[in-house]
């Protein structure tokens, strides 16, 4: 009896600690997560990063949101970086709070004078509000099970956003940032910002030691605004050696290019990689040798049709992706719970309803022994029209997941043959409706080699999970 009781209580200590665990790639197959003893996929349309730096956003309504809607990742901005209101004609953009309602890690001085009203800020201290606020946030997210993707900084695209960032010498008490926005993130040219930056990452990167939910990006999209490679690696080599003196060790992202590219030399401690716009994904074939989860990290600036983003989400997901981020620009300060509808100059849209789609795309994934499957072409090429596009994961012989791209779909629905190589075996296929969730299922028994499947009827995409019996 009382090895019995031990066992047990060594067993409790041990699920403890697991579930206490960070978010990690997950040990048997890392081009996916980890997270409290779960293979996870990350996936989410949310609100456009202010939700932290923004004091008029109201967070729990939008974490509320994002756990009813069966999402689990969320992306935010630390307040180095900031835009005004009208930026990239994004409606309510909450990163660009009000006069007033904006925070960052440093905070105001006694000096008047900041671009946009108040005082200037002293980098020399912290303000503590804002880490605590910070905290609420990432603590927040944890108790509903949402993932916090935290970009430490961000490129300024234009003049007028360096212009009103409290790094720049002007808006600070410091005398420090007397630099072209192009020089910001440079080791060799940075006016005295270096020093600033990795005092910066030291305090956030301990702050947020205790939470399992935390990745760290090293930089928003620095492949715009002169970032240096070496100063990125720089800042990974700083987080790491933070976390080298404490408790837990949190994966480290980076941002690598809009569309895809190639990854030439990685650095050891970047564990996901992230594209933003990811369509087609061709980042995924071109880098998944890396062993790392891919991410499509963020979409929009093609108009605000759900269809768009979901389609890129199925498709970055059925290639091999593990992440993908829906800018939501349904989310503002005034409707916190996504219900804003964005107009028709939007850069994106989202939306209640899509974000039910995306939803679909979770539990699609979260149906399969995903952790099992890689990238397959059991779609034997050129028995489909021109315009559509499939994506398959498998586990050969036991399990295999595709995805139809149908683009430029006839307006009405229409059948279409798959031709499938797949073992001799009994088989359940089942065929899901990425928009509804709407589900039919068949079986198949089939002889080995090439199988002709007729799917139902469809119009822009399908989806179909093909599963031993």
């Amino acid at each position: 009896m009382r090895n019995r009781f031990l066992a047990t209580l060594a067993l409790t200590s041990l699920t403890g600690w697991l579930s206490a665990q960070p978010i990690r790639l997950h040990p048997d197959n890392p081009h996916y997560f980890s997270y409290q003893g779960k293979p996870t996929v990350l996936i989410t349309s949310g609100e456009h990063y202010g939700a932290v730096l923004n004091l008029d956003f109201d967070f729990i309504t939008y974490l509320n949101t994002l756990q009813k809607d069966g999402l689990n990742l969320t992306r935010t901005f630390t307040g180095a970086y900031r835009e005004a209101p009208g930026d990239f004609g994004i409606e309510h953009n909450t990163m660009a709070p009000e006069t007033g309602r904006f925070v960052c890690p440093w905070p105001r001085s006694e000096q008047a004078g900041y671009a946009l009203g108040g005082n200037k800020f002293d980098l020399s201290r912290w303000d503590e509000a804002y880490f605590n606020r910070l905290k609420d946030f990432v603590g927040a997210a944890e108790k509903r099970g949402i993932i916090v993707e935290l970009a430490l900084f961000c490129p300024f695209y234009e003049e007028k956003m360096w212009v009103i960032s409290p790094m720049n010498a002007a808006n600070n008490v410091n005398s420090v940032g007397t630099v072209g926005r192009n020089d910001v993130y440079t080791l060799d040219k940075n006016g005295g910002l270096l020093a600033i930056q990795e005092a910066m990452v030291r305090k956030i990167v301990t702050e947020l030691n205790g939470f399992s939910n935390v990745l760290f990006e090293i930089c928003n999209e620095p492949y715009f605004g002169g970032v240096q490679l070496n100063w990125q690696h720089h800042i990974a080599d700083l987080i790491v050696e933070t976390e080298t003196s404490l408790p837990n060790k949190h994966l480290i992202t980076q941002n690598i290019a809009n569309g895809s590219a190639k990854i030439e030399k990685p650095h050891p401690a970047v564990s996901v990689f992230n594209f933003h716009y990811a369509t087609p994904p061709k980042a995924v074939p071109l880098n998944y040798g890396l062993n790392k989860v891919l991410g499509d990290n963020e979409t929009g600036f093609k108009g605000t049709a759900d269809s768009t983003y979901r389609k890129e989400g199925w498709e970055f997901l059925l290639a091999g992706g593990g992440l993908y981020n829906n800018l939501d620009y349904s989310f503002t300060s005034v409707q916190p719970n996504g219900t804003y509808t964005p107009g028709p100059k939007s850069p994106g849209g989202g939306s209640p309803a899509f974000r039910k789609q995306l939803g679909v795309l979770k539990d699609f994934m979260q149906g399969l022994d995903f952790v099992r499957m890689k990238p397959d072409t059991v779609l034997p090429g050129g028995s489909l029209p021109s315009r559509v596009r499939v994506h398959a994961l498998s586990e050969t012989g036991k399990q295999y997941a595709l995805y139809v791209y149908n683009g430029n779909h006839p307006k009405q629905p229409e059948s279409m043959d798959l031709t499938l190589n797949l073992p001799a075996g009994r088989y359940t296929v089942t065929y899901v409706e990425p928009e509804t969730g709407r589900k039919q299922k068949k079986t198949l028994r089939h002889s080995g080699g090439l199988a002709t499947l007729k799917t139902p009827a469809f119009g822009a995409d399908l989806a179909l999970a093909v599963k031993t019996r």
